[in-house]
């Protein structure tokens, strides 16, 4: 395989290392992809739209956005571009990623839809083991896989939301993530003016998603490496709650009763946890196997 330098992007100006054939194929709307070093031909089909792309093109940032979120839309998830500096800015040092400010990252979230599009049929196709503990946890990693297989020259660091460091710190601070990608708007106490606290109570953050409200998860980062994209426009994750009370109501509900979902409701949504997604989640993690199989016990064989 061969080892690309550096790729720039939205205006990727040069792809060194190798021929590289990209095309989208009409009216079957494939994606036939052909990396070709050396004698060896990679092919890949993903539905897709029509473009063709090879190093005499110029190719953008969103272009990569489009193919991983291709990939994992249809599995109820939704992909946000970020550059690593921007997170950079808002972390302490022990947070700190580790790559050159303009190196192009993707947030991931999953949406009420992911339960039904990606997590049961991936529980009733295949056994839950490993490293991972938690079914879900899997189901994400494994479409996290899929994402790099599509990407199979460039090199991409996948970091979960439960990943923790040598220091027993998580390696990416999800909410602050998807506060600078402009996907959920993460609320703090910082946020509230005047504090309504006392100096010694602790009050932790909740993000709020323009769509979902409370009801989605921030499953991790997709770190395209080799990647930058110095032109990429940060946008402002929508603030759909501006005033001072619904905050302090909001973070009063999420610290102190947070077991009663109430604040994931703290604003109209579109959609929620069915009513077995949330029998899910309201199950300890070790007992979360023999629940997913009276799922698979229900769905009585493999879902198409």
């Amino acid at each position: 395989m061969f080892s690309p330098k550096k790729i720039f992007c939205p205006d990727f100006h040069t792809v060194s290392g190798s021929n590289i054939i990209i095309s989208l194929l009409l009216p079957c709307k494939f994606l036939f992809v052909v990396l070709r070093s050396s004698g060896l031909f990679y092919n890949r089909y993903v539905n897709y739209e029509c473009v063709t792309m090879t190093t005499d093109n110029h190719i953008n940032s969103k272009t990569i956005v489009e193919v991983v979120e291709n990939i994992l839309d249809g599995a109820g998830f939704e992909v946000h571009p970020f550059k690593v500096g921007w997170y950079n800015e808002c972390v302490d040092e022990p947070f700190i990623l580790s790559h050159v400010a303009d190196t192009l990252a993707l947030l991931v979230i999953s949406t009420p839809h992911m339960y039904d599009k990606a997590f049961k049929p991936f529980i009733c196709r295949q056994q839950c083991e490993g490293d991972i503990r938690d079914p879900i946890d899997q189901c994400v990693a494994h479409h996290f896989k899929l994402v790099k297989e599509n990407f199979p020259d460039i090199e991409i660091e996948a970091i979960h939301d439960f990943e923790l460091n040598h220091k027993r710190r998580p390696k990416i601070l999800v909410q602050t993530a998807g506060h600078v990608a402009g996907a959920a708007y993460y609320y703090r106490r910082k946020d509230v003016i005047p504090d309504h606290w006392g100096e010694k109570q602790k009050i932790f953050g909740v993000s709020v998603h323009p769509k979902y409200g409370g009801w989605f998860a921030l499953r991790g980062v997709l770190i395209f490496k080799a990647v930058t994209c110095p032109e990429l426009v940060q946008i402002s994750p929508p603030d759909v709650i501006p005033d001072r009370d619904t905050r302090i109501e909001l973070l009063e509900r999420f610290n102190k009763h947070w077991q009663d979902w109430s604040f994931r409701d703290i604003i109209p949504v579109t959609d929620k946890y069915s009513e077995e997604q949330k029998q899910y989640f309201a199950t300890k993690p070790g007992e979360r196997l023999a629940f997913v199989q009276t799922i698979r016990n229900s769905v009585g064989g493999v879902p198409d």
